[in-house]
């Protein structure tokens, strides 16, 4: 995984989980998932829901050639591909040809309109990589989890949010 920083990790630790070592793959999965799924069995009370007052529809507006110029440029070159595997850089590339950058456009305008987002755009994979600067890797507090998303979809996300 090339956009992950290459560490050594002690050849003789092991993630340990309620005291004892994780040595075989199912000891190391239920120490993962109880350490990242810790709300998973949680209750959850859906009353609150009915406290949240009623907004009308708003009409939207339709994205701009602008705004995702501004959107993708803000984007790191060097961060985790998503599941589709497409590289900010190669979206970059990709958009500067006004043709495909009104494809995308047309993407994302038409999921609001059609009031549908894609089910691709959905589908996440959650993979788990060692903390920055952890000299130890025996807890897996160690780890954080990072989710990957098609990265079409976290584009139109970020012109959302900016």
């Amino acid at each position: 995984m090339n956009w992950v920083n290459k560490c050594k990790l002690p050849a003789i630790k092991t993630v340990k989980y309620n005291g004892c070592p994780c040595l075989e793959i199912e000891d190391l999965w239920n120490a993962l998932h109880s350490s990242f799924h810790m709300a998973q069995d949680c209750h959850i009370d859906v009353c609150v829901l009915n406290e949240i007052s009623y907004k009308h529809s708003m009409n939207w507006t339709l994205f701009s050639e602008e705004e995702f110029i501004s959107s993708i440029a803000k984007c790191n070159n060097s961060s985790i591909p998503g599941l589709d595997k497409l590289l900010w850089r190669h979206l970059k590339s990709i958009i500067k040809d006004k043709l495909c950058l009104k494809k995308f456009i047309n993407i994302a305008d038409m999921c609001f309109e059609l009031v549908y987002w894609p089910s691709h755009f959905k589908i996440s994979t959650s993979i788990i990589i060692l903390k920055p600067n952890k000299k130890s890797c025996d807890s897996s507090k160690s780890f954080k989890p990072i989710v990957l998303l098609n990265t079409t979809e976290k584009l139109i996300e970020k012109v959302i949010e900016d």
